[in-house]
């Protein structure tokens, strides 16, 4: 699905260069379950930004189904992320404001989908994630736990080929963590593809292989056990 060739992205201030990737070469298959891990300050979210385009790299290639990105202007990379990429974070970012429906309606409403077709996705994507019965509620009369299942049903309603997860367990206690990763290792099972970003060792043997980061370089990689 993706393919990375000495990829770097370096920030400059007048005083300043600092480098957060430092030409890495990296693979991603359809279907595959990725854990990047690694210290604080070591380049993953930087990286999971690069994957998901919204950050571009200083030099080096990407090549996302067999084309080039690192060049795309803006718009070119909006429209490569909405067909294909869904972004779940650690802080939730659901509108307090709006019902868990509208929340999850919400990543649709820049797609060219009908109003019934958006209902129809919502209610699908909800049974699927086990938030069905909390439709009509305010994210504030959610547990942790429930937030994040509807921060995972936005990120699936548009039926994206790659979820992009950087730690989404990172606000949640240990219960569910849990939960919400047997949930993605569940997704994966299904066909999605997932790149997450993680502190825990636990929660990155759900994935099938671990990325280990450290001053923006990939050290080693391993696949867990069959």
């Amino acid at each position: 699905m993706l393919q990375m060739r000495n990829l770097s992205r370096v920030y400059r201030t007048e005083t300043v260069e600092t480098t957060a990737i430092d030409a890495i070469d990296l693979d991603i298959a359809q279907g595959e379950f990725v854990a990047i891990m690694g210290p604080s300050g070591c380049g993953k979210s930087t990286l999971l930004n690069l994957i998901g385009m919204l950050d571009s790299p200083t030099s080096g290639s990407y090549l996302f189904d067999g084309k080039e990105v690192a060049g795309l202007s803006e718009g070119r990379l909006s429209e490569t992320r909405k067909a294909n990429i869904g972004f779940i974070f650690q802080s939730f970012n659901l509108v307090d404001e709006l019902t868990v429906r509208e929340n999850i309606e919400l990543a649709l409403l820049y797609h060219p989908v009908s109003a019934a077709d958006r209902r129809a996705r919502t209610d699908a994507v909800m049974d699927r994630v086990g938030i069905a019965h909390r439709a009509k509620h305010r994210p504030s009369q959610l547990s942790g736990g429930q937030q994040q299942r509807v921060a995972v049903a936005r990120a699936l309603v548009a039926e994206p080929r790659l979820i992009l997860a950087d730690e989404p367990t990172g606000n949640l206690d240990t219960q569910h963590g849990e939960e919400v990763m047997r949930m993605l290792q569940q997704l994966n099972a299904e066909g999605s593809t997932i790149v997450m970003v993680t502190h825990s060792p636990a929660h990155a043997d759900y994935a099938g292989r671990a990325v280990h980061m450290l001053d923006g370089r990939i050290l080693q990689e391993r696949r867990r056990a069959a």
